[in-house]
């Protein structure tokens, strides 16, 4: 995904940063070949999905204070299975609407990301 920065694995996910800073948002990609569903998965590998979505929402909530944490998983455009988890507060930009087509990106300055990213990778022990 090119509109997101690495931040490293998780057992079965390598966790992104999308680079937007208007909203913290997380992405979780399982790292299997041709899953594009969560059908795709076995059992153990949905249970495991949704334990890191648990920890990520866990990470977002307390690093940013969120109001609400959303979930989503569209994959219109990138087919792979991928959970979006996004931190949303009253009065963010497209609050209470969602983040999907809501204006224009705005990038991560390289200190504020590298700060999340690290805050990320210490938070959710990620490899």
């Amino acid at each position: 995904m090119s509109d997101s920065l690495v931040v490293g694995d998780m057992t079965l996910t390598r966790v992104l940063l999308m680079n937007d800073a208007r909203w913290p948002w997380l992405i979780l990609a399982p790292r299997r070949n041709g899953v594009v569903e969560l059908i795709d998965l076995d059992a153990a590998d949905r249970a495991q999905l949704i334990e890191e979505a648990a920890s990520a929402a866990g990470f977002l909530k307390a690093h940013t204070g969120a109001h609400k944490i959303n979930l989503g998983a569209l994959g219109n455009i990138v087919r792979q299975l991928h959970l979006h988890v996004v931190a949303r507060a009253p009065g963010d930009p497209a609050w209470p609407g969602p983040v999907w087509g809501h204006g224009a990106a705005r990038r991560y300055g390289e200190r504020e990301a590298a700060a999340l990213i690290e805050a990320a990778r210490l938070a959710l022990k990620t490899e």
